[in-house]
């Protein structure tokens, strides 16, 4: 069973920063895409980022810019700093591992900005 850590969530105030951490439970090596997805309260969830297995990335257009993904495959571990952000990007965010036909989720960490 494949398992997913999110962790670096928390209150920051706006115009702040935030880096984020989704830490899996196996070697990510092969894995082609990750990704952070968020949900807004009220809202579905939606797409912020992704990266893949040579490190290719994409972004939602509402954090181009702001926000960065990457990946450390030696610690499992996949990263999205988060800069300059606004009262709009709060909401929970979800890690996200796509390993052929799988998906797989984490638990979400709560960021919330403060005006």
């Amino acid at each position: 069973q494949v398992q997913l850590v999110e962790s670096g969530g928390g209150l920051v105030q706006a115009g702040g920063s935030l880096r984020l951490s989704c830490l899996a439970s196996r070697n990510i090596s092969s894995i082609n895409v990750m990704g952070w997805y968020r949900q807004a309260p009220g809202k579905q969830r939606e797409f912020v980022a992704v990266i893949t297995g040579v490190s290719s990335t994409n972004y939602a257009d509402a954090v181009k810019g702001r926000f960065l993904i990457f990946r450390d495959n030696a610690k499992n571990t996949v990263y999205l700093q988060m800069n300059s952000l606004k009262l709009e990007d709060t909401a929970v965010y979800y890690c996200n591992e796509v390993a052929g036909r799988d998906s797989y989720w984490g638990q979400g960490t709560q960021v919330t900005v403060s005006s």
